[in-house]
């Protein structure tokens, strides 16, 4: 049995996500769940966490680590039979706030962020690549909280950018938002001291993977053979998950034109640089220093090799 530290303190309900859905969950002592606003590198660390916990660099499809919340996919009773049928160490996925989710004491929660600015440039590539609106629409249709069609996202990145920022109204703003990215960042700021949370910065993974998966691993407290670490490492590697993407996801064909390869675009930095003007960059800058302390503002610009352990900041 685990023990509830909190329930959830807010419900949260959107085109993507119900955290209602959080409340079939039943826990067991050893899962994991990866939580981050959307193209952090959640794709990343799920493969990472899969690695880890099968030993095996063999690729196991990211259908077998569910995204709870999401409600525009599949019903809350599928999703929660397909976790109940797992035997293995199971690792989940969550886009919502720290405080819309349930924290349990003996779940091991893992955050992912990145720069604001390139999770939106990634979420660009996302959303004019999807294939199905339809399903959006259908759920934000369905729930007389949200009672509208889903956005449909500009092509142009500057323009989406502007949308993104709520520049041009909320009408056009997508439940992805710069608003939803500072609330959910600020949310695992708050929690980032408990034992369970694991703060990891989508730059480090960039700059150091074997590194950052020692510490998931020893997050984890998984123990791999010497031999075999390398093999995991390499396995992790992103053009690695690219070549590996049809195995990986073998459910992206049916959401995007180019399958599992538009899913996993790029997996760089600061493609922002050749999107938006040096006005567009100052007016994120100053918004994200108006809605976050400077602390939390830093490490989402630098992760932790460049502003520290955000466990140990004492902001």
């Amino acid at each position: 049995m685990t023990h509830i530290l909190r329930p959830p303190s807010r419900i949260l309900r959107t085109w993507h996500m119900d955290s209602r859905r959080w409340g079939h969950f039943r826990p067991r002592e050893d899962d994991i769940v990866i939580a981050t606003y959307p193209k952090c590198g959640t794709t990343w660390t799920q493969r990472i966490v899969s690695l880890l916990v099968f030993q095996s660099v063999d690729p196991q499809p990211l259908t077998i680590s569910p995204w709870i919340d999401c409600r525009f996919i599949q019903g809350a009773a599928e999703t929660q039979a397909l976790i109940e049928a797992q035997t293995h160490r199971r690792y989940l996925k969550s886009h919502l706030p720290f405080d819309a989710l349930p924290h349990h004491a003996q779940i091991k929660y893992i955050h992912v962020a990145r720069d604001g600015l390139d999770a939106m440039m990634s979420w660009h590539n996302h959303q004019v690549k999807y294939k199905r609106m339809d399903l959006l629409d259908r759920a934000g249709l369905a729930d007389e909280t949200v009672a509208r069609p889903y956005p449909r996202p500009s092509e142009n990145p500057r323009d989406f950018f502007h949308d993104w920022m709520g520049m041009n109204g909320e009408g056009r703003m997508s439940d992805v938002s710069a608003e939803a990215f500072f609330d959910t960042e600020r949310t695992y700021w708050a929690a980032r001291r408990q034992a369970n949370i694991l703060m990891v910065h989508y730059a480090d993974l960039l700059a150091d993977l074997d590194g950052e998966m020692r510490r998931i691993a020893d997050f984890l407290e998984i123990v791999t053979a010497p031999a075999l670490w390398p093999d995991l490492v390499l396995a992790a590697m992103f053009e690695q998950m690219r070549r590996d993407g049809d195995a990986l996801m073998p459910t992206a064909k049916g959401g995007w034109a180019g399958g599992a390869a538009d899913f996993l675009h790029a997996g760089t930095n600061e493609r922002w640089r050749d999107a938006l003007t040096d006005e567009d960059v100052a007016a994120y800058r100053a918004r994200a220093e108006h809605e976050m302390n400077p602390a939390l503002n830093r490490w989402l610009r630098e992760g932790r090799r460049g502003a520290g352990d955000p466990a140990t900041s004492p902001e």
